[in-house]
């Protein structure tokens, strides 16, 4: 039977909330103590893996295992979680021979995957295992026994899992990330399993993607055009900015709305050359960038355009803020 709630004031709610978080943070300073040999062959085993790493817990810890696996296949090491009370009616055969089981268990006597263990040792699986000491069933069956350490509950009845979940979490991620260092995983890898909403947007869009290719209508002139020649450019290209270059059309400067504000403040004269009114060396990127890489450089500089060009110095197109804004990168 629930007891009705008894008030507490709010000084009181903040303690017990501090409280549970040194608890799980002592949790987690004893975890550390646990990392040794045994997580480096945990890894290697990983590593060596051909076919899935397959994770499974029962209740709380199967909760946890689930974030494991989600957090392994994100960071490019293939793996799925695989409910223990499921497997033993059918779902069992998720586990190949080349997988490698990693069974979470915070007692180390979970019946479900005392289950489990005679199939996975005629399979020739390997086994790790994740519990709070060697004690239990699934540590001395397993190949490889990660163990949590002994700590106290964040739970003040000491029966609800808190710093047990806290450490197999801390555990699993530690794990994630050794492995991601040996795989040397990059962002670019990392973008390919996340195609999906903002995060997929500006990992994998590339300038080349968005930007304004190189046409009749790019706002271009000579370096020896006159102003109100490149003004009639600026117009047409609709971009607020006109590309400067020479003879060989390699880039020499920008003229932009900003240049043309400060030269009608000191006077500049409508039939004033290019090459004295523009802005030498303008910022640029090239089109195999990211379109978030291109748009920190529009940031830096306090820029809405960049020039996207080669290696020779020739304009491929022009890439602007608003472009980011409408692909969602920004």
């Amino acid at each position: 039977m629930i007891n009705s709630p008894r008030s507490l004031t709010h000084d009181q709610f903040i303690i017990n909330a501090i409280d549970a978080i040194k608890t799980e943070q002592a949790a987690l300073e004893l975890l550390v103590e646990q990392i040794d040999d045994r997580f480096a062959q945990a890894c290697d085993v990983i590593l060596a893996c051909a076919g899935r790493v397959v994770v499974t817990g029962m209740g709380k810890s199967g909760l946890i295992g689930r974030k494991i696996a989600a957090t392994f296949a994100s960071t490019g090491t293939p793996s799925f979680f695989m409910h223990p009370g499921e497997a033993g009616h059918g779902d069992l055969g998720m586990l190949v021979k080349g997988d490698v089981l990693l069974a979470i268990s915070n007692s180390g006597e979970s019946d479900e995957i005392k289950t489990l263990l005679p199939v996975v040792k005629r399979l020739g699986i390997p086994l790790i295992s994740i519990s709070r000491d060697k004690r239990g069933m699934l540590p001395r069956a397993a190949d490889i026994m990660l163990t949590l350490g002994q700590f106290e509950e964040a739970c003040p009845l000491k029966l609800a899992p808190t710093s047990s979940t806290t450490a197999t979490l801390a555990l699993g991620d530690a794990l994630a990330v050794a492995l991601l260092h040996a795989r040397h995983f990059t962002s670019e890898d990392f973008a390919l399993s996340h195609p999906a909403g903002a995060l997929g947007r500006q990992l994998l869009t590339r300038v080349e993607d968005l930007m304004h290719t190189t046409s009749e209508d790019l706002p271009l002139v000579n370096q020896r055009s006159l102003l109100h020649e490149a003004l009639f450019t600026m117009s047409n290209g609709r971009l607020g900015m006109t590309v400067v270059t020479d003879d060989d059309k390699k880039v020499v400067g920008v003229f932009t709305d900003g240049d043309l504000r400060r030269g009608l403040e000191k006077g500049i004269d409508l039939a004033t050359p290019m090459r004295e009114v523009m802005t030498t060396n303008p910022r640029h990127v090239n089109k195999t960038m990211r379109a978030s890489d291109a748009l920190s450089v529009m940031n830096e500089n306090a820029i809405s355009q960049l020039l996207v060009m080669d290696e020779d110095g020739h304009l491929d197109a022009i890439i602007t803020v608003h472009d980011l804004l409408q692909a969602g990168v920004i």
